[in-house]
Protein backbone atom coordinates (compact mmCIF):
# COMPACT_ATOMS: atom_id res chain seq x y z
CA UNK A 1 0.00 0.00 0.00
CA UNK A 2 1.46 3.17 -1.22
CA UNK A 3 1.93 5.85 1.58
CA UNK A 4 2.09 9.17 0.54
CA UNK A 5 3.61 12.19 3.30
CA UNK A 6 2.44 15.61 3.08
CA UNK A 7 2.87 18.10 5.84
CA UNK A 8 0.30 17.87 8.29
CA UNK A 9 -1.61 14.79 6.47
CA UNK A 10 -0.63 11.30 5.31
CA UNK A 11 -2.75 9.74 2.31
CA UNK A 12 -2.30 5.93 1.82
CA UNK A 13 -3.76 4.03 -1.08
CA UNK A 14 -5.57 1.32 0.05
CA UNK A 15 -5.86 -1.60 -3.26
CA UNK A 16 -7.06 -4.89 -4.24
CA UNK A 17 -9.51 -6.55 -1.55
CA UNK A 18 -10.43 -5.19 2.52
CA UNK A 19 -11.11 -8.72 3.46
CA UNK A 20 -10.96 -11.55 6.07
CA UNK A 21 -7.43 -12.96 3.88
CA UNK A 22 -6.07 -9.30 3.94
CA UNK A 23 -6.81 -7.53 7.40
CA UNK A 24 -4.04 -8.32 9.68
CA UNK A 25 -1.70 -7.27 7.36
CA UNK A 26 -3.77 -3.77 6.26
CA UNK A 27 -4.69 -2.95 10.02
CA UNK A 28 -0.21 -3.51 10.44
CA UNK A 29 -0.05 -1.40 7.65
CA UNK A 30 -2.13 1.69 9.04
CA UNK A 31 -0.98 1.61 12.33
CA UNK A 32 2.34 1.78 11.01
CA UNK A 33 0.92 5.12 8.49
CA UNK A 34 -0.43 6.23 12.08
CA UNK A 35 2.83 6.64 13.86
CA UNK A 36 4.46 9.16 11.22
CA UNK A 37 0.72 10.79 9.95
CA UNK A 38 -0.14 14.37 10.69
CA UNK A 39 -3.57 15.42 12.24
CA UNK A 40 -5.13 13.87 9.81
CA UNK A 41 -4.46 10.15 7.75
CA UNK A 42 -6.53 10.14 4.38
CA UNK A 43 -7.30 6.30 2.85
CA UNK A 44 -7.66 6.17 -0.31
CA UNK A 45 -10.21 3.62 -1.54
CA UNK A 46 -10.29 3.91 -5.15
CA UNK A 47 -8.07 0.54 -6.09
CA UNK A 48 -10.13 -1.38 -3.83
CA UNK A 49 -12.50 -3.61 -5.27
CA UNK A 50 -14.66 -5.40 -2.70
CA UNK A 51 -15.13 -5.38 0.93
CA UNK A 52 -16.26 -7.80 3.44
CA UNK A 53 -17.14 -7.30 7.29
CA UNK A 54 -13.39 -7.55 8.59
CA UNK A 55 -12.12 -5.23 5.99
CA UNK A 56 -14.85 -2.65 7.49
CA UNK A 57 -13.51 -3.33 10.82
CA UNK A 58 -10.39 -2.22 9.74
CA UNK A 59 -11.43 0.99 8.88
CA UNK A 60 -13.04 1.15 11.95
CA UNK A 61 -10.37 0.10 14.45
CA UNK A 62 -7.95 2.29 12.25
CA UNK A 63 -10.47 5.40 13.15
CA UNK A 64 -10.48 4.31 16.61
CA UNK A 65 -6.97 3.76 16.82
CA UNK A 66 -6.02 7.34 14.74
CA UNK A 67 -8.86 9.20 17.30
CA UNK A 68 -6.79 8.46 20.28
CA UNK A 69 -4.14 9.52 18.50
CA UNK A 70 -5.93 13.13 18.17
CA UNK A 71 -5.64 11.93 14.39
CA UNK A 72 -8.30 12.14 12.08
CA UNK A 73 -8.96 9.54 9.72
CA UNK A 74 -10.94 10.80 6.36
CA UNK A 75 -12.07 8.29 3.58
CA UNK A 76 -11.62 9.13 -0.40
CA UNK A 77 -13.06 7.46 -3.66
CA UNK A 78 -14.87 4.45 -2.53
CA UNK A 79 -15.82 2.39 -5.05
CA UNK A 80 -19.54 1.29 -5.91
CA UNK A 81 -19.48 -1.92 -3.61
CA UNK A 82 -17.21 -0.62 -0.95
CA UNK A 83 -19.62 2.89 -1.12
CA UNK A 84 -22.58 0.80 -1.10
CA UNK A 85 -21.08 -1.80 2.61
CA UNK A 86 -20.15 1.50 4.02
CA UNK A 87 -23.64 3.05 3.56
CA UNK A 88 -25.46 -0.29 4.57
CA UNK A 89 -22.97 -0.05 7.82
CA UNK A 90 -23.76 3.27 8.80
CA UNK A 91 -19.54 3.98 8.76
CA UNK A 92 -20.38 6.64 5.75
CA UNK A 93 -22.05 8.78 8.82
CA UNK A 94 -19.30 8.14 11.36
CA UNK A 95 -16.36 9.13 9.10
CA UNK A 96 -15.82 11.83 6.68
CA UNK A 97 -16.20 10.02 3.00
CA UNK A 98 -15.05 12.00 -0.15
CA UNK A 99 -16.58 10.57 -3.34
CA UNK A 100 -13.90 11.56 -5.79
CA UNK A 101 -9.95 11.08 -5.62
CA UNK A 102 -9.44 14.09 -6.88
CA UNK A 103 -10.78 15.53 -4.28
CA UNK A 104 -7.51 14.82 -2.01
CA UNK A 105 -6.57 18.35 -1.57
CA UNK A 106 -9.86 18.93 -0.34
CA UNK A 107 -9.57 16.57 2.05
CA UNK A 108 -6.24 17.55 3.59
CA UNK A 109 -8.36 20.84 4.24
Amino acid sequence: MPVHRRPGHTIVALTGTLDAASAPARREHLIGAMRHSGRLLILDLGEVASADAAGIAVLIGAQRRAAGLGITVRLADPGPQVAALLRTTGLDRALTVHPARDRRAELAA
